[in-house]
């Protein structure tokens, strides 16, 4: 099976769990995350900004192997829509860069009322990829992943755009707006955030359907980093380890998304 890296979005401890992590007297709850998972998505970063001071302390907190995901701000997706966002993302570069080379992958998520543009699309991907882009330095490269909520981001044309540019295809469960069928746009790498089904950040899910992620994970042919984002169910921390349990055992057949 290919590597697979489990996290969380976000590094709260539910009082339930805090068990789990090593205790209190270890660091902030950031270092006690990272003793147990190998990567956090930040989600704080689409409402407002962090200063380069925080991410570089954040990524001091961490062990050398540990990544970060960090999500596009609302200021370039909703806001601006795209458009004219060149001071925004130097601005963002300008922080989250203070991550290194535990910044692993960028998160751009999009309004289900933002139609596919390829224009658009092109421009911020690429970009993306000259401010975050590490081939050219020898670095290890960050991923750039969209979880789009548009069915017109589902067209065949997006489809070709996103493999070409070497965006990757959220999976998202459940599926918000009007998206269509997915398809993979890279084959080395994916993308999937648990948002809590049928209730989204509040419900957990039942055994069959993280034996259902598991097979679909065990099938892919490139590394992937699975985000459990139903924080409001207080349940991520069991669930994320009910799935690492399944993915070292034999599970049915199934396929994901539905």
């Amino acid at each position: 099976m290919p590597p697979v890296t489990i996290g969380i979005a976000g590094w709260a401890l539910p009082r339930a769990d805090t068990d789990l992590f090593p205790p209190a007297s270890f660091g902030s709850n950031l270092a006690r995350y990272a003793a147990v998972f190998g990567a956090v998505e930040v989600n704080s970063s689409f409402y407002r900004p962090h200063r380069p001071e925080t991410y570089a302390r954040w990524a001091d907190s961490v062990p050398a192997g540990f990544r970060f995901a960090v999500k596009l701000p609302r200021s370039i997706t909703h806001e601006k829509r795209l458009q004219d966002v060149g001071a925004d993302l130097d601005r963002f570069a300008s922080e989250a860069g203070a991550l290194g080379e535990k910044l692993g992958w960028i998160l751009v998520q999009t309004p289900p009322s933002l139609r596919f543009d390829p224009a658009a699309v092109a421009a911020l991907f690429t970009a993306l990829g000259e401010r975050f882009g590490g081939k050219e330095r020898g670095k290890r490269p960050i991923l750039l992943a969209c979880e789009a909520r548009h069915g017109t981001w589902f067209s065949a044309e997006a489809t070709a755009l996103l493999r070409e540019m070497e965006v990757i295809r959220v999976v998202a469960d459940p599926p918000a707006g009007e998206p269509g069928p997915f398809i993979p746009t890279r084959d080395d790498a994916a993308y999937v955030r648990l948002h809590g089904s049928p209730l989204i950040y509040r419900s957990s899910y039942e055994p069959e359907r993280l034996e259902q992620v598991a097979a679909w994970l065990r099938n892919q042919r490139g590394n992937a980093l699975v985000i459990f984002d139903n924080t409001m169910s207080g349940t991520q921390v069991r669930q994320a380890r009910q799935l690492y349990a399944l993915l070292t055992h034999r599970a049915p057949a199934s396929s994901l998304p539905p």
